[in-house]
């Protein structure tokens, strides 16, 4: 029997949180200001959040908009984000850090999974702004990450399934390929039949801004997602 399908869902307040979960949502990535692309949510989410939902979290630790190329005092500052975010009862971190060029930095994201320990490290989206793919591959599985989170580059990650399917190919069992951006109930089922998929994730926010504060509209698109995988 195929393994099910994981569906993380990415959620910027407590009310979101909930509404996935109460939807049937694997997994949570938690964070702050998604409208911007995701910044590292304050304690004064994360606390709430852990508290009421069962669900694993997975926090995010950005420092701020923009590009992944961070200055030392940014470097610092996600440091200092894990070690806070290690306490929490939160079950893993998603993060990531470039080089001018489109190249992954080893280095220091390698120093952050190690920072990040026992918990798994997500590498996100700064994965498709790298200009070859498949390198970056091998350049974050050496980081120690657990995951990437991609679109392979394109806008919407369901108009990407071929390149999403070499990406799964070559990772093999070294690195999970986490598909997201742009995915909804209309387009989420092209990605779920991919051989050797396990995980997807969504925000919905190409059908649903992030700003609405309407949870019963989020927690209805997400139900037919789940219905699918």
């Amino acid at each position: 029997m195929p393994k099910p399908i994981l569906l993380e869902v990415a959620v910027a307040s407590l009310e979101r949180a909930g509404a996935a979960e109460r939807a049937g949502a694997h997994r949570l990535e938690l964070c702050a200001s998604l409208e911007l692309g995701g910044l590292t949510p304050s304690l004064d989410l994360v606390r709430p959040v852990r508290a009421a939902v069962s669900l694993p979290i997975h926090a995010l630790v950005r420092p701020r908009s923009g590009n992944f190329i961070y200055s030392a005092g940014e470097f610092a500052q996600m440091r200092s984000e894990i070690r806070v975010l290690h306490d929490e009862n939160i079950q893993g971190i998603v993060t990531g850090i470039l080089l001018p060029g489109g190249f992954i930095d080893i280095a220091r994201t390698a120093e952050l999974v190690a920072l990040a320990a026992p918990l798994p490290v997500t590498f996100h989206r700064a994965f498709d702004e790298t200009r070859d793919p498949f390198q970056a591959l091998e350049d974050v599985v050496a980081t120690g990450a657990r995951r990437i989170l991609t679109s392979a580059g394109a806008a919407n990650a369901a108009d990407a399934i071929e390149s999403i399917r070499q990406l799964i190919a070559r990772a093999t069992d070294r690195i999970t390929i986490l598909p997201g951006g742009g995915l909804h109930a209309g387009n989420i089922a092209s990605l779920a039949r991919l051989a050797g998929l396990h995980e997807l994730h969504t925000g919905l926010g190409t059908v649903i801004p992030y700003t609405d504060p309407d949870t019963s509209k989020f927690e209805a698109a997400l139900r037919p997602c789940l219905a699918t995988l």
